[in-house]
């Protein structure tokens, strides 16, 4: 049985230069396979929006999915670290909203540590919730929360203010008590240069191959979606999406054929044995004997009469 990483230990991982391999999953088998897989860290991404619910973007998913998602994620992965979003406003409008926010999905989705978006802005709402007892992950450069607000799904970091921004962004979450920042569709040199400014591990999904570590939205990794939209920052590993889809089309041929069930799914019996399962005819209330009346007759005694 293998132990459960923490943030000490993603500390010392950095170190030593030993990449951190981080995936989404948002059910109990995805979070199962993942684990069996080796993956040193599960995130419950509010992407669930997207490649699950079927959403446009990030902004629709409640603390409740949230708090759903997580729970069937942990009881998938009970040895590996899981990381909870938490939703599009449900931090940083007041401190006591965020730590009640907080504590709903820690406490009732049983995620170890908790991953909010933006930089020098929230910078009090982590380090309140790092003091009370919750370890956080960041995450800077494009935030999905903020997508309408940046313009669209944007590289980040190409001009000077925007690098500067974004360092100064990382070193304030870092300093407010953040464990690890995910950087996200930020230029690969700028995000080499945040990492190397970092004691904490940072993990990249477009950010290039300076990052301690790397995220993938699992439904990516697979290709599990119709259409799927090929993306540059990410390598497929399979296209499981069209297996699916091949499958159910060979069941529905095989209905409509006939072809299955075929002998092999059937439970093969006698009439007498299948029918009493269902109180029919052969069952022992209807098969049990009764004396009949001519056996009553002579059964009964003699009465004599004047």
């Amino acid at each position: 049985m293998r132990k459960r990483l923490t943030i000490t230990s993603m500390k010392k991982m950095k170190q030593e230069r030993n990449a951190i391999s981080v995936l989404t999953a948002y059910d109990y088998p995805s979070a199962k396979l993942a684990e069996e897989a080796g993956i040193d860290v599960i995130l419950v991404g509010d992407s669930l929006g997207n490649v699950v619910l079927g959403y446009e973007t990030t902004i629709p998913v409640t603390i409740d999915d949230i708090v759903y998602h997580t729970k069937a994620v942990a009881r998938g992965a009970g040895h590996t670290f899981i990381v909870a979003d938490m939703p599009f406003m449900t931090y940083g409008a007041s401190r006591e909203t965020t730590l009640r926010n907080a504590a709903r999905i820690m406490q009732e989705g049983g995620a170890h540590a908790l991953k909010l978006e933006g930089g020098t802005e929230i910078a009090a709402d982590v380090e309140a919730l790092v003091k009370a007892g919750i370890p956080v992950m960041g995450h800077i450069g494009l935030t999905p929360q903020s997508v309408h607000q940046l313009g669209g799904y944007k590289v980040q970091g190409k001009l000077d203010r925007e690098a500067e921004r974004l360092m100064n962004d990382a070193k304030a979450l870092e300093q407010a008590g953040a464990f690890s920042i995910v950087m996200e569709l930020v230029t690969e040199p700028l995000a080499a240069a945040i990492s190397e400014a970092l004691a904490i591990p940072t993990i990249g999904i477009g950010a290039g191959r300076g990052c301690d570590g790397q995220v993938l939205v699992y439904h990516d990794l697979l290709q599990y979606a119709s259409p799927y939209t090929p993306k540059k920052f990410v390598k497929t590993y399979a296209d499981i999406g069209t297996t699916i889809r091949e499958a159910i089309e060979s069941y529905v041929q095989d209905v409509k054929g006939a072809a299955f069930p075929a002998e092999e799914h059937a439970f093969l019996g006698h009439t007498s044995a299948v029918q009493p399962l269902y109180g029919g005819i052969g069952s022992p209330a209807a098969t049990e004997e009764k004396p009949s009346n001519e056996a009553n007759e002579k059964a009964a005694p003699e009465v004599k009469t004047l």
